[in-house]
């Protein structure tokens, strides 16, 4: 701005100058016409509006320098000619060309938008005239700007092509080059902290191994800038109250491709704190605030902890509506016996009032709904714990992509406040619908939805559909999370099943399955939760084929007829508690959660056993911005039978049996074909089994045979690690709707109940796509795998695509390099 002042400054000073000597050399006269000559776009009462003389006027040196003055400042000419022709005044203009289009070329480390919002703040725009005064000194603030970055040999080229009709185009050319590596950081003065110790926690770095890829090695002007921050901090929470970076030189190479950075540093002596005294309104509250502070007569001063206690101060006035109170430490320095007295002021202000909540960015999510989160009230103290813990809440949501909050003074009342959240929507649901045929699968149709803010109300809503030539399921859900004000919860769901375990990865039988349940949730606090819930269950199994495992619970209910359907009814009891830490609904990259779920049949079901499930997640941030994560995960789960029937101990049914393999248990294997498979018995070429026949000990030609297919097991431990990396080639805006990772998944189901021992000494008949027998009941059988998963919110919902490679397998194991699924994450 200041240069285009001085160029226009100087043109008019420059015409001025000529206008003066032409009316020193002719005479003053009056103005009988006015004639502009040289308009394009500018029409002509336009121009006159600019120009401070009128016809009658009488012209002379100092209304010629206003009249320039006043028509540059009107931004729409290049040039401007103050003539006489007679008593006619005439003026000639050039004007400024309008922009007809802005190229921007080269530009990867400044993106186009923020290039175009520069161009903006300056009056460069499509459709706009052309200053090219002001072009100058956005190239130069773009050359300081990739000079602060370590790019010293960048240039930027305004590029103007002159276009008909007195348009131009223009192009912005950038060569930026490569970034200066860091050579060396040298450290001069420092005695009582080596080198190593000093720059241990610095964000630049030089010399830095091939596999340490997340050092910065290229410098940066702001960087180096905080890094000094960091060194001097390191003194002074060591007590070098009087530590001091004298001096920076930052040289670099000949070739400007390398620099070398020295800081000079006077350490000086130790301080220890001498007293600590609070002084100002601590609204009565000083002999708390005092047994918490952690500065102590005696220690060394730590300007961290000085730090922490002006910020704990502030907060805790804050949980009392004192939003903004000042809290001031004024160091008393005994230069003599290095000691320091520390004296916090502090000054609560007035306590202030939220007025009212607002909410921006919702287009779908009604503002009720988005309410029943926030645990600010309108009319109530303003609390900075309850406005976190709100964001805190509404940042868990599924379909919220992101929320910040901000608080605006009311003018003319400053014992008030609004506080506005403004978030950012995403996908909050999943839709499925497809059509297929595969030599197990045969022809299939799926459709289904799954809405977690069904018309913005907040309520999860589900309708699922689908047959295969294994399955023809319908189910219906819905959850209300606020049924009450309280924030009690209500949920249900209504299904039926269709199922023939012949046609996929499971063992042969075929069942009916009716079920309704109910729930109803309990916000214990802000993070936890219990829930309860009740299922009735009607299942009817058939065409049931024999394997060992199974045959201890159908014996329970079959009679004399062992070709009859089993029917059985359950009322399924569920207890679960949940924690949940995590910064966001989907995607989180950070915090934690925990979920335990224990349910029971009761004992008038049909069937009596018990399930316990546990899942817990850890995410662990390796960067500031959260984009490099780690995430831990477990799970576990135990299940079994209580009570007898007919003499039979009761066994947790086998429809009821974790299964593993698949996007959101074992990657790398197939859905569900990890673990026990059926054994099958044979002597004399026949089954042993419903028919009556049994086991003969010591019958020398009995064999096994091993079902390909996949039977479940009672018992279950997976857990992963995961490295959350940013998405190449991705925009920085699609970094909450695209996750890309680095997976290792290990796990196993097992079954408890197995018996190896009976069946290990067996000839086994078969080995083709089942493997040998293990041992079913061996928790160390486990499985591995590694690879590259890929997740994505699309519009349709959660798409999960996963490259895979096996690791730890067992013979006849299901693996697969890739796998894709749509409607989960994790």
């Amino acid at each position: 701005m200041k240069l285009r002042q001085l160029v226009a400054a100087g043109a008019i000073a420059s015409s001025a100058s000529l206008a003066n000597a032409a009316t020193s050399e002719q005479t003053q006269f009056v103005v009988e016409d006015i004639r502009v000559e040289g308009l394009q776009r500018v029409a002509l009462g336009a121009a006159l509006t600019y120009l401070p003389v009128e016809v009658g006027d009488r012209l002379n040196s100092f209304r010629v320098s206003q009249a320039i003055r006043s028509l540059y400042s009107s931004t729409h000419f290049e040039s401007v000619e103050v003539l006489r022709d007679g008593n006619t005044l005439v003026i000639k203009v050039a004007e400024r060309p309008t922009i007809s289009n802005i190229i921007f070329e080269g530009n990867d480390d400044i993106k186009d938008e923020q290039l175009q919002e520069s161009l903006d703040g300056n009056g460069i725009r499509v459709g706009e005239p052309l200053d090219r005064t002001v072009l100058t000194s956005i190239e130069n603030g773009l050359k300081d700007f990739f000079y602060s970055i370590g790019k010293y040999n960048a240039d930027v080229s305004a590029i103007i092509t002159p276009l008909p009709r007195n348009r131009v185009d223009l192009k912005l050319l950038f060569e930026e080059g490569d970034a200066a590596e860091i050579r060396q950081i040298n450290i001069v003065g420092n005695q009582e902290f080596s080198d190593s110790e000093l720059m241990e926690d610095l964000e630049l770095q030089f010399d830095t191994p091939w596999w340490d890829f997340l050092s910065e090695t290229r410098y940066q002007q702001q960087t180096l800038q905080g890094d000094m921050e960091t060194v001097k901090n390191h003194y002074m929470d060591r007590g070098y109250l009087r530590f001091n970076i004298d001096s920076t030189q930052v040289s670099m190479t000949p070739e400007k491709d390398g620099i070398y950075i020295a800081l000079n540093v006077s350490e000086g002596e130790q301080y220890t704190i001498s007293g600590v005294e609070l002084v100002g309104d601590l609204l009565g509250n000083e002999e708390y605030i005092e047994k918490v502070l952690p500065l102590t007569k005696g220690e060394l001063y730590n300007q961290a902890e000085v730090t922490y206690t002006e910020e704990f101060i502030a907060k805790f006035l804050g949980r009392f509506g004192y939003a903004y109170p000042e809290v001031t430490t004024v160091p008393e320095i005994n230069d003599e016996d290095k000691t320091v007295k520390l004296t916090l002021s502090v000054d609560p202000g007035k306590r202030i009032y939220v007025r009212r909540i607002n909410f921006n960015g919702n287009t779908v999510t009604a503002d009720d709904v988005l309410r029943q989160n926030v645990n600010q009230m309108e009319g109530a103290w303003l609390s900075n714990n309850l406005l976190e813990s709100s964001k805190s809440q509404l940042s868990r949501l599924t379909y919220m992509k992101e929320v910040e909050f901000e608080t605006t003074r009311i003018p003319g009342q400053e014992d008030k406040v609004d506080v506005d959240f403004n978030v950012e929507e995403q996908p909050s649901g999943s839709f499925n619908a497809g059509i297929g045929y595969g030599d197990r699968t045969k022809l299939s149709l799926q459709a289904g939805i799954q809405q977690d803010n069904f018309l913005g109300t907040g309520k999860r809503v589900g309708v699922n559909l689908s047959t295969v030539s294994y399955q023809q399921s319908a189910q219906i859900t819905y959850n209300d999370p606020f049924f009450t004000i309280d924030g009690i919860s209500l949920g249900g769901s209504v299904g039926y099943s269709e199922f023939d375990g012949s046609d996929f990865n499971v063992i042969q039988y075929n069942s009916k399955r009716l079920s309704v349940g109910a729930n109803v949730g309990y916000p214990i606090d802000e993070i936890n939760r219990i829930n309860f819930g009740m299922t009735y269950s009607n299942v009817e199994l058939y065409n049931t084929g024999y394997y060992e495992q199974t045959e201890q619970f159908y014996n329970q209910f079959r009679g004399g007829d062992p070709e009859a359907p089993i029917k059985y009814d359950s009322y399924l009891a569920s207890v679960s508690w949940s924690r949940n830490t995590l910064n966001r609904g989907l995607f989180p990259t950070a915090g934690s959660s925990q979920r335990a779920t224990f349910s029971i049949t009761t004992p008038n079901s049909d069937v009596n056993y018990f399930k316990t499930v546990f899942d817990t997640k850890f995410y662990f941030p390796l960067s500031r911005d959260n984009k490099w994560s780690v995430l831990a995960r477990l799970r576990l789960g135990y299940g079994n039978g209580y009570g007898d029937i007919n003499g039979n101990d009761q066994i947790l049914p086998f429809t009821e049996n974790f299964t593993a393999g698949g996007a959101d248990t074992l990657r790398g294997f197939e859905n569900n074909t990890v673990g026990p498979r059926g054994v099958q018995l044979f002597t004399n070429g026949r089954l042993i089994g419903p028919d009556g026949e049994t086991y003969p000990g010591d019958a020398s030609d009995a064999q096994i045979a091993i079902s390909p297919r996949s039977l479940g097991g009672n018992a279950m431990a997976l857990g992963g690690l995961e490295l959350i990396v940013p998405t190449p080639f991705v925009d920085e805006d699609m970094d909450n709707s695209v996750r890309t990772s680095v997976f290792f998944d290990v796990g196993n189901v097992w079954d408890t109940e197995f018996d190896y021992n009976k069946y290990k000494d067996l000839t086994q008949a078969n080995t083709q796509n089942a493997g040998r027998l293990i041992d079913y009941s061996d928790w160390k059988q486990y499985r591995s795998s590694a690879g590259l998963s890929v997740q994505w919110i699309s519009p349709m919902g959660p798409m999960v695509f996963s490259f895979s490679k096996a690791i730890q397998e067992r013979e006849g194991d299901d693996a697969r390099f890739f796998t894709f699924n749509i409607g989960q994450t994790f």
